[in-house]
Parts: C-alpha cells; sequence; structure tokens
C-alpha cells in the first residue's frame, strides 16, 4: 500500500466516524513547496475518546497497529498518538486539535485540494509556514523545518497573504524565522 492510498484510506475511515480533519507536516509542505519522503503522514483531528476504539475497529491488528491507551491520554492532554501500517511501515501521527488561538484559526482555514484524485483537507501554504516555522523553533531551529518553510514562501509567494503570517509570527515568537524566510527566500 502507497501512502497515499494509506492516507486515503485513513481519511476516509475518519470521515466515516465523525472526525474532522486536516493533513499537515511534510505532506502539506510538499504538496505547496517542493516536494520530499518522508516515512509519516501528519494529521491534526479533532477527536474525543469515543471515537478510539472506532477509530481502531477501521485498522485491525494484524495488519495495523495502534494503542487505545495512548490514543485516549493523546486526547486527554492535546497530544498526540500514532498508527502503524505493519506491512509497509508506514505510520501515520494523529496530533489532537488544541485549544490554542492559533491551531482553532488555521483548523478553521483549512480548505480542499485534490492530490491525485484524493480529496485532502489542507491548511493555508500561509499556515503551513508558520507550523514549520513554529516547530523549526521547537526542535532548535532544524534545517528540514526551515528549508520547507522556505519553499512554500518561495513557490507560493505573490500569493501569500504576508499580513497573516506576520500577525501570527508575533503571536508565535517566530518572527525573527520568519524574517529568515523571506531574506533566503526568491519569490518565483
Amino acid at each position: 500500500m502507497s501512502q497515499l492510498e494509506l492516507l486515503s484510506e485513513v481519511l476516509s475511515a475518519l470521515d466515516d466516524i465523525g472526525v474532522e480533519h486536516m493533513v499537515t507536516g511534510s505532506y502539506a509542505s510538499s504538496f505547496y513547496g517542493e516536494p520530499r519522503t518522508t516515512h509519516d503522514l501528519d494529521l491534526v483531528v479533532h477527536m474525543d475518546e469515543n471515537q478510539v476504539e472506532l477509530l481502531h475497529r477501521q485498522f485491525p491488528h494484524p495488519d495495523f497497529y495502534m494503542d487505545d491507551v495512548a490514543a485516549k491520554e493523546a486526547i486527554l492532554s492535546s497530544g498526540m498518538f500514532n498508527l502503524i501500517s505493519t506491512l509497509a511501515g508506514d505510520k501515520v501521527d494523529f496530533w489532537i486539535l488544541t485549544s490554542t488561538e492559533w491551531d482553532r484559526s488555521r483548523f478553521e482555514r483549512r480548505r480542499s485540494e485534490n492530490v491525485l484524485g484524493v480529496n485532502l483537507k489542507m491548511p493555508t501554504p500561509e499556515d503551513v509556514i508558520l507550523a514549520k516555522l513554529h516547530w523549526c523553533k521547537l526542535s532548535g531551529e532544524s534545517e528540514k523545518q526551515f528549508l520547507d518553510a522556505t519553499a512554500v514562501y518561495e513557490i507560493q509567494g505573490a500569493t501569500l497573504d504576508i499580513s497573516y503570517i506576520e500577525r501570527w509570527a508575533d503571536q508565535l515568537e517566530i518572527t525573527d524565522l520568519w524574517n529568515r524566510v523571506v531574506d533566503a527566500g526568491e519569490i518565483v
């Protein structure tokens, strides 16, 4: 099973059980910026504890591994849990939607994009840049995260809502990284 097939299957299952979702991480930055390989799929989900068992039923052992206890703990702490395809070795990280203002904003702004026939709910390019810079800061200035943000900036350039990025960069305390992206980027 390809990553896109796994993603499509997971999104279909989430839709079936009523879990709102958004594709994030490297998959989103590759869509808007420069494609690169990744070993995991990242989703922001708005789900409750009652939906954990329903999700697990859709992905039974031995083809998949999911820890229900870890999933429920992630929901309670606004953390992360994962689903692993034991056949392909691919992993889906489910990041629980937090109550922070920016997390709610980017989730509300998500939009539908078609990727090779699969309809994905994706963050806007602005929110991908902000997320990558936020993770860059949290990871001790990861070069990979910074380059992903810069690629999205370069490719999406003129279509970006710069005032939106600047407002949230200030609130997320990543203005210095945003300024570095602008200095490093060449808008195509």
